[in-house]
């Protein structure tokens, strides 16, 4: 008996069977083996310049405890503390730690421009008296993922941090980095720097469009970090338009015929060679070209990892 899409209500929630709260269209929502289900979507990380890629991944508070340990530090009497550029002793008196000042011009919105006395280092001069590895830490707070692996190949947690972020495909951006400048797709894998590593035999992963502002070949990387979620156990549903990523979907809903008020309806259901066989389908006309042509459908496409595995083992194919 095939396994037919609307099965799916019964497979992807997680929550409890408070059947009150569902929705009049909702007949029943149960998940055997998932307990949590965690949103990955393009909301921006941080409020402001003062999250930063290595705050959220917490190599900043692991820096600075390394930093107050050297012999420099001691010597001068410097706490972990010390070294935060929000509220340390060392942070640049002139932009109090943000790295910019705003210029307020008349008649107009403020200008943000790099600090004139840190040059958007966030320290003052006085951070530069220690070292660790042989590097200041506004200097390695300014190096890219990928350098700073090197520069702290010998720290180990430091280390593991940074392969993950690399991992990522995040190797180019700086530990510096403001995160509520990150694009979309560097925003959803930032999130799961910390989820990498841990069993997920239990979780549902739901992303937004995670290939927004990503180049061909960093699609690549991001299926490679699917598979090290599902390698894992994980459950994934994906919301997408990427042909790259479609085609390497255990499970395909295709939704549309066309996008925004033109869509919504459920048009094809199946493998990817399964949708193909959909005459309805703009997305199964897409998957027979080229991925190098560029073309997307119009449509939007649900992709489902593992819950075609998940409903044979549970017998309802």
């Amino acid at each position: 008996m095939p396994w037919r899409p609307e099965g799916i209500l019964s497979l992807l929630s997680c929550a409890p069977p408070h059947h009150a709260f569902l929705p009049q269209h909702v007949r029943a929502l149960d998940a055997p083996g998932l307990a949590q289900a965690k949103l990955i979507d393009a909301t921006p990380i941080g409020l402001n310049v003062r999250s930063t890629l290595a705050t959220y991944a917490g190599l900043h508070d692991e820096l600075r405890r390394r930093f107050a340990q050297t012999p420099e530090a001691k010597a001068r009497g410097l706490k972990a503390g010390d070294f935060s550029y929000n509220t340390g002793s060392l942070r640049c008196p002139t932009c109090d730690g943000a790295g910019q000042i705003s210029l307020d011009v008349q008649f107009l919105p403020d200008v943000d421009i790099p600090c004139p006395a840190c040059h958007g280092a966030r320290y003052a001069p006085a951070a530069d008296a220690v070292r660790l590895h042989g590097h200041t830490l506004p200097q390695l707070m300014a190096m890219d993922v990928e350098t700073a692996l090197e520069a702290l190949r010998d720290a180990k947690p430091l280390r593991q941090r940074l392969e993950t972020l690399r991992d990522l495909g995040l190797g180019y951006l700086t530990l510096g980095e403001a995160t509520p400048n990150l694009s979309g797709g560097e925003a959803q894998r930032l999130k799961l720097a910390e989820e990498m590593g841990r069993p997920q035999a239990d979780a549902l992963f739901v992303f937004d469009e995670p290939t927004i502002g990503l180049h061909p070949l960093d699609v690549r990387t991001l299926l490679n970090v699917f598979q090290a979620l599902l390698d894992r156990g994980a459950t994934l549903v994906v919301i997408e338009h990427d042909l790259d990523l479609i085609r390497n979907a255990d499970w395909i809903l295709d939704l549309g015929p066309g996008g925004g008020e033109q869509g919504g309806r459920l048009i094809a259901a199946g493998t990817p060679e399964q949708l193909k066989a959909a005459p309805a389908s703009l997305t199964a006309a897409e998957l027979d070209r080229a991925i190098e042509t560029g073309a997307i459908a119009d449509g939007k496409t649900i992709i489902l990892w593992d819950l075609y595995r998940r409903a044979h083992a549970a017998g309802a194919c």
